[in-house]
């Protein structure tokens, strides 16, 4: 998710987690708590970005680094909050139980996350909601601006955490519904239409939990579209897309290409534009490609040009997102 849900859902948790026994200073180390697995941020600094790509969301998300980081900072609050009555059990949980919700929101997201290293590079994603959705975060963020300025003693503190985290749960159970019917939905219609591809993707698209975008493998490439989730029809309406492998032959095994493999976790095309060879990763949609179906991916990598690869996840996610590209969606989330 966005830093700025991890920040007011972390300052709701730990209101409700830590109550009255450390003020305010719950809500900070709360929003401390789940800003911590972020800081792989800075490698990006010094790391290719084909690397930084796979380090993002990878060692400083995994169950290791979560129980490391927990321990340690249980131990500074402890000493830091001696006068308090909260032992260092209390804290150690308290940490741990905040770190844990960032990593599996993070994994309803459609990067990837490294669980599990450094003892295997498997990345989890659910493709459940957004990166930032607005209706996830709007309660938890207004619930965090009253406790930011209720009294701590005030008896409606509690009340608005609670608000702000339950919210949140029920919106994240409705995303579910929604994914487990979009993928219901591809299913049936791969069979009617005669895929015989097992391999295919959802994941909501901008902004929103209601309109998801599809991607369906096939021998040649991918078959790729988008479905509202009122939509009942039996068949996808999808366009296909080549994945053009060839275009790797004489440069497959460059550290590069292999690395932006394992992140692409298999949804990829390559096309050649003049005299640049991108490498799309498909997972993160399509710039505008609600209003035109062949429009360039989001997510675009310059093969021939790698020092213009900066931002390469944000690129394209808003290119094109003007009032025409809004209505676009909003009549396909009718289902006009």
């Amino acid at each position: 998710m966005d830093s700025l849900t991890h920040i007011v859902l972390g300052a709701c948790i730990g209101e409700v987690l830590l109550d009255k026994h450390a003020g305010r200073k719950a809500m900070l180390w709360g929003a401390l708590a789940q800003s911590v697995p972020d800081i792989d941020f800075v490698a990006g600094s010094w790391m290719p970005v084909s690397t930084e790509l796979l380090a993002h969301r990878g060692i400083t998300h995994s169950f290791l680094f979560g129980g490391v980081i927990s321990f340690f900072l249980a131990l500074i609050a402890a000493r830091w909050h001696k006068a308090e009555p909260i032992s260092l059990k209390k804290w150690f949980y308290f940490f741990l139980i905040e770190i844990a919700c960032h990593l599996f929101l993070d994994a309803c997201n459609n990067y990837g996350l490294g669980w599990f290293e450094p003892f295997s590079s498997t990345r989890i994603s659910f493709n459940v909601i957004y990166v930032a959705d607005p209706l996830f975060s709007i309660l938890p963020a207004i619930a965090f601006m009253f406790l930011i300025f209720l009294k701590t003693d005030h008896r409606h503190r509690l009340k608005w955490a609670r608000v702000g985290i339950w919210v949140s749960v029920i919106y994240l159970s409705f995303a579910c519904v929604n994914k487990y019917n979009i993928d219901k939905a591809v299913k049936n219609s791969m069979s009617s239409q005669g895929l015989s591809s097992n391999k295919y993707f959802t994941t909501p698209t901008l902004l929103n939990n209601l309109l998801w975008f599809i991607v369906v493998q096939n021998e040649s490439g991918f078959e790729i579209g988008y479905r509202s989730i009122f939509d009942t029809s039996q068949l996808l309406k999808l366009h296909h897309v080549d994945r053009n492998d060839s275009l790797l032959d004489s440069i497959n095994d460059h550290k590069e290409v292999m690395e932006l493999k394992q992140f692409s976790q298999g949804f990829y095309t390559l096309e050649k534009v003049r005299d640049t060879l991108l490498f799309n990763d498909l997972r993160f949609g399509q710039s505008s490609g609600i209003k035109k179906p062949d429009n360039k991916f989001a997510f675009h990598y310059y093969l021939s040009h790698p020092n213009e690869n900066h931002l390469v996840v944000q690129r394209g996610r808003f290119e094109g997102f003007d009032s025409e590209m809004v209505r676009a969606m909003w009549r396909k989330i009718k289902v006009d």
